[in-house]
């Protein structure tokens, strides 16, 4: 995935416009749930951590060795090692965008994320992006200032 990144991104790049230098590297979580393991294995390139949401509770899964962003490899020597948490029947695991982190309150205050999912841990994933979009919305009144994506995955089973 690095070697492709770099290549798109200098495939693309316009050598006379040096200002989107910094935006050249895309973050990455690569996340692996087998089929009947109780387990997610995660992979983060500079990704913000998935939040698991566990009977209802809500905890960042922060990777014990997280590698440089895609496009960024080169730069540092890169290890892209799997930490591997516990996803047990019923859990949700949610990924998101620094769109969601960062969007701000009237007053310049980061959106709570941590804080407000716990209140959606037993929604199933359809109502749970829907109730995370309508907080967010009405946390900043009025138009995002970045893009936001999110998706949210449930572990079947008993």
């Amino acid at each position: 995935m690095e070697a492709s990144v770099r290549w798109g991104l200098a495939e693309f790049a316009n050598p006379r416009v040096e200002a989107d230098v910094g935006e050249r590297f895309v973050t990455a979580a690569v996340v692996e749930i087998p089929d009947n393991e109780p387990y997610v294995h995660i992979v983060s390139c500079g990704h913000l951590p998935p939040l698991l949401l566990h009977e209802g509770t809500a905890t960042f899964l922060n990777v014990a060795q997280p590698a440089p962003p895609l496009g960024l490899g080169g730069l540092a020597e890169s290890a892209y090692t799997p930490t591997t948490f516990v996803f047990a029947p019923g859990d949700r695991l949610l990924l998101y965008t620094d769109g969601v982190t960062e969007a701000r309150d009237r007053h310049g205050t980061f959106y709570p994320l941590l804080e407000r999912a716990a209140a959606w841990a037993d929604l199933r994933p359809g109502p749970l992006v829907e109730a995370m979009t309508k907080d967010l919305q009405a946390y900043v009144a009025g138009p995002l200032d970045d893009d936001m994506a999110a998706v949210a995955l449930q572990r079947e089973g008993s």
